[in-house]
């Protein structure tokens, strides 16, 4: 009975010491809200912010938007654990409601699918 004990033990105590939880990613917001801007004001930049809470680099690897009104530029080299990062977010100020979405691609454990929508909102006046 004694030596099932230790082995169990063994055994949990060795995966857990190998496990390793990967690269995580946690966004201060998943939505920008432009709110109610003018077209000749404002340029339509804006930016998700997020941190790899994980210990594995963070991999971006795309991000794509609903539609070719909205250009989102991931970044270029890996996040390090416990440092942060910027996915840049430019509309093209087209007057009207703004209902978008972007998809972000990365390798975080913490994503089903690695796969994440984020929202883009807002109203543009003439």
């Amino acid at each position: 009975m004694k030596i099932l004990l230790r082995l169990t033990v063994l055994v949990l105590f060795t995966t857990a010491t190998y496990a390793q939880t990967g690269a995580k990613i946690e966004f201060k917001a998943d939505t920008i809200d432009y709110g109610t801007v003018s077209k000749d004001t404002d340029n339509g930049i804006r930016f998700f912010e997020f941190t790899n809470t994980g210990d594995a680099p963070l991999i971006i690897t795309d991000v794509k938007s609903t539609c070719s009104c909205i250009v989102a530029t991931k970044p270029k080299e890996p996040i390090a654990p416990g440092k942060s990062g910027k996915i840049e977010v430019k509309y093209n100020m087209t007057p009207g409601p703004i209902r978008k979405t972007i998809t972000v691609h990365s390798n975080a454990a913490n994503v089903p699918g690695s796969i994440l929508a984020l929202k883009v909102k807002g109203d543009v006046k003439k």
